[in-house]
Protein backbone atom coordinates (compact mmCIF):
# COMPACT_ATOMS: atom_id res chain seq x y z
CA UNK A 1 0.00 0.00 0.00
CA UNK A 2 1.37 3.58 -0.83
CA UNK A 3 2.17 6.16 1.49
CA UNK A 4 -0.53 8.49 0.33
CA UNK A 5 -3.60 5.80 0.18
CA UNK A 6 -2.79 4.67 4.10
CA UNK A 7 -2.68 8.43 4.75
CA UNK A 8 -6.20 8.89 3.12
CA UNK A 9 -7.48 6.10 4.41
CA UNK A 10 -6.23 7.26 7.94
CA UNK A 11 -7.61 11.04 7.52
CA UNK A 12 -10.81 9.65 6.72
CA UNK A 13 -11.24 7.22 9.00
CA UNK A 14 -10.70 9.83 11.90
CA UNK A 15 -12.91 12.24 10.01
CA UNK A 16 -15.78 9.22 10.36
CA UNK A 17 -14.98 9.10 13.92
CA UNK A 18 -15.14 12.89 14.52
CA UNK A 19 -18.41 13.23 12.98
CA UNK A 20 -20.14 10.51 15.06
CA UNK A 21 -22.33 12.24 17.49
CA UNK A 22 -21.36 11.66 21.40
CA UNK A 23 -23.11 9.27 23.33
CA UNK A 24 -23.65 8.53 26.86
CA UNK A 25 -21.85 5.56 27.55
CA UNK A 26 -22.35 5.16 31.24
CA UNK A 27 -25.85 4.43 33.14
CA UNK A 28 -26.16 6.47 36.28
CA UNK A 29 -27.09 4.59 39.33
CA UNK A 30 -30.34 6.24 40.99
CA UNK A 31 -32.58 4.26 44.28
CA UNK A 32 -36.65 4.56 44.40
CA UNK A 33 -37.42 6.30 47.55
CA UNK A 34 -40.18 8.15 49.00
CA UNK A 35 -42.54 5.48 47.59
CA UNK A 36 -45.60 5.20 50.45
CA UNK A 37 -45.18 2.18 52.84
CA UNK A 38 -46.27 -1.10 51.49
CA UNK A 39 -46.59 0.43 47.82
CA UNK A 40 -44.44 0.34 44.96
CA UNK A 41 -42.38 2.30 41.93
CA UNK A 42 -44.08 1.33 38.69
CA UNK A 43 -41.79 1.31 35.56
CA UNK A 44 -43.81 2.38 33.00
CA UNK A 45 -43.57 1.27 28.20
CA UNK A 46 -43.31 5.01 27.71
CA UNK A 47 -42.78 8.41 29.86
CA UNK A 48 -46.89 8.49 30.71
CA UNK A 49 -49.31 7.23 33.92
CA UNK A 50 -51.31 5.55 31.82
CA UNK A 51 -48.44 3.29 29.63
CA UNK A 52 -48.58 0.02 30.18
CA UNK A 53 -46.39 -1.00 33.53
CA UNK A 54 -43.35 -2.89 33.14
CA UNK A 55 -42.34 -3.87 36.23
CA UNK A 56 -42.46 -2.16 40.24
CA UNK A 57 -39.53 -1.73 42.43
CA UNK A 58 -39.96 -0.93 46.21
CA UNK A 59 -38.14 1.70 48.35
CA UNK A 60 -34.24 1.08 48.48
CA UNK A 61 -33.83 -0.58 44.99
CA UNK A 62 -31.06 0.41 42.93
CA UNK A 63 -31.93 1.43 39.50
CA UNK A 64 -29.90 1.53 36.54
CA UNK A 65 -30.76 4.87 34.64
CA UNK A 66 -29.73 5.24 30.75
CA UNK A 67 -29.39 9.06 31.70
CA UNK A 68 -32.07 10.46 30.04
CA UNK A 69 -35.24 12.39 31.30
CA UNK A 70 -38.14 13.84 29.55
CA UNK A 71 -37.80 17.67 29.05
CA UNK A 72 -34.27 17.34 27.77
CA UNK A 73 -32.64 16.99 30.89
CA UNK A 74 -29.50 14.60 31.16
CA UNK A 75 -28.18 13.18 34.30
CA UNK A 76 -24.58 13.53 32.98
CA UNK A 77 -25.19 17.26 33.17
CA UNK A 78 -26.49 17.52 36.37
CA UNK A 79 -24.62 14.81 38.06
CA UNK A 80 -22.04 17.46 39.34
CA UNK A 81 -24.57 19.51 41.02
CA UNK A 82 -25.45 18.82 44.71
CA UNK A 83 -27.76 15.97 45.79
CA UNK A 84 -30.53 18.34 46.21
CA UNK A 85 -29.94 20.23 42.93
CA UNK A 86 -30.30 17.04 40.77
CA UNK A 87 -33.57 15.63 43.34
CA UNK A 88 -34.91 18.89 42.14
CA UNK A 89 -34.13 18.63 38.16
CA UNK A 90 -35.90 15.44 37.56
CA UNK A 91 -38.48 15.84 39.99
CA UNK A 92 -41.42 16.42 37.72
CA UNK A 93 -40.10 14.75 34.80
CA UNK A 94 -39.83 10.78 33.48
CA UNK A 95 -36.51 9.28 33.59
CA UNK A 96 -35.62 6.06 31.67
CA UNK A 97 -34.30 3.47 33.01
CA UNK A 98 -32.57 -0.34 32.22
CA UNK A 99 -33.77 -2.89 33.32
CA UNK A 100 -34.75 -6.78 33.38
CA UNK A 101 -38.29 -7.10 34.59
CA UNK A 102 -38.94 -10.83 33.82
CA UNK A 103 -35.31 -11.77 35.59
CA UNK A 104 -34.37 -13.79 32.59
CA UNK A 105 -31.81 -11.71 31.03
CA UNK A 106 -33.39 -9.51 28.54
CA UNK A 107 -32.91 -5.79 29.74
CA UNK A 108 -35.64 -4.00 28.03
CA UNK A 109 -35.45 0.43 28.87
CA UNK A 110 -38.62 1.79 30.67
CA UNK A 111 -39.99 5.20 32.48
CA UNK A 112 -40.46 5.92 36.00
CA UNK A 113 -41.57 9.44 37.70
CA UNK A 114 -38.71 11.36 39.07
CA UNK A 115 -40.37 12.23 42.30
CA UNK A 116 -39.88 8.95 43.23
CA UNK A 117 -36.07 8.70 42.98
CA UNK A 118 -33.09 10.10 43.94
CA UNK A 119 -29.19 9.76 43.52
CA UNK A 120 -27.54 6.83 44.96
Amino acid sequence: MKTGTILAATMALASAIAAQPAQASAFFAWEVTDVAWGDVLNVRKYPAVYSQKQSAYPNGTVLSMTGRCTDGVEMDDIAGLPYWRQRQAVRYRWCEVWHDPANDGNFVTGWVYGRYIKPN
